[in-house]
């Protein structure tokens, strides 16, 4: 009874703010809670939008990692991209943010960083094109072969062997608007007097004052911009279609999301897509976890 009216004061005090909180609860729990609930619910179903629902367990995933060698190739295909895009492009992002944030005019620059990250990845993507032709009019070839580099064109976006290469440079690029504005945003909000405190105890060097100092004051912004360089790495899509086709040659460029895209889009299989989906939410969530906990401010 003394819990129970201890809560009821505790609500009837802070009324106002959950009731400011509650139209984002509801739009998380209508947008993001419900829509991963009934992929999860339809992935143990046998359900193509035409025909009645069938329960079949397991089946699917099972159908997902033992038979279909097509998801394994796009698993492996993901797994390299995000290993690759991910770290690089993160790292990218905070050197260029540090970098630019001991200049005086760095307006221009950040919003050069950033624009393409504003910019839609199919645009993005018929732009780096040009670069990658495969014919002798692509600038990257046409460079190659007027030094002599090379004899003949070089296939960038139709050989299996430099597609997921080509997407990757293309998403690296891409990738780091978003993570390099906000780790400007938080090296600007770095306190000037921890760097004159450090001064006076004998730091001296830009690394040290990196180390000790500017690291540490920004785990918020850092474990940000890892969970949006994770979930974006994961989810590429529209520039590995754009470069490479739907699907692409030997489905060397396929990845997660275009499997996901070909069941639920193409074939209508929506109780397989759902358990693709599943193990996408799955992969993504558990390394968010592994992120979160390795730079959560909370750790210190």
């Amino acid at each position: 009874m003394w819990m129970k009216n201890s809560l009821s004061r505790f609500v009837r005090k802070h009324w106002v703010g959950y009731l400011m909180l509650l139209p984002f609860v509801i739009f998380f729990v209508v947008f993001m809670v419900l829509p991963v609930a009934v992929a999860v619910c339809l992935s143990f179903t046998d359900y193509n939008m035409f025909q009645e629902m069938h329960l079949v367990g397991a089946n699917n995933y099972k159908l997902l990692f033992l038979d279909d060698r097509i998801f394994l190739t796009a698993l492996g295909n993901t797994f390299l991209f995000a290993v690759i895009v991910g770290p690089v492009g993160y790292l990218f992002s905070f050197f260029a943010a540090w970098v630019l944030n001991q200049l005086k005019f760095r307006n221009g620059f950040a919003l050069a960083f950033y624009a393409p990250s504003i910019t839609s990845g199919v645009a993005m993507s018929v732009v780096w094109t040009y670069f990658f032709s495969p014919d002798s009019y692509g600038l990257i070839n046409n460079l190659l072969l007027e030094t002599g580099i090379i004899d003949t064109p070089v296939l960038w976006t139709q050989d299996p062997t430099y597609i997921l290469p080509v997407i990757i440079v293309v998403s690296i690029w891409m990738s780091m608007g978003t993570g390099f504005l906000v780790f400007l945003a938080g090296l600007q909000n770095v306190d000037k007097g921890y760097y004159e405190a450090a001064a006076i105890d004998g730091i001296q060097s830009r690394y040290q004052e990196l180390k000790l100092i500017t690291l540490p004051m920004m785990k918020p912004q850092l474990l940000f911009g890892a969970i949006t360089a994770v979930t974006n790495a994961f989810g590429v899509f529209d520039v590995a279609v754009s470069i490479a086709g739907f699907p692409s040659p030997n489905y060397a460029g396929h990845t997660i999301v275009a499997h996901l895209y070909d069941y639920a889009f193409v074939r209508f299989q929506m109780g397989y897509a759902s358990a693709i989906a599943t193990v996408l939410f799955v992969i993504t969530f558990v390394i968010g976890r592994i992120i979160m906990r390795a730079l959560s401010p909370k750790d210190e």
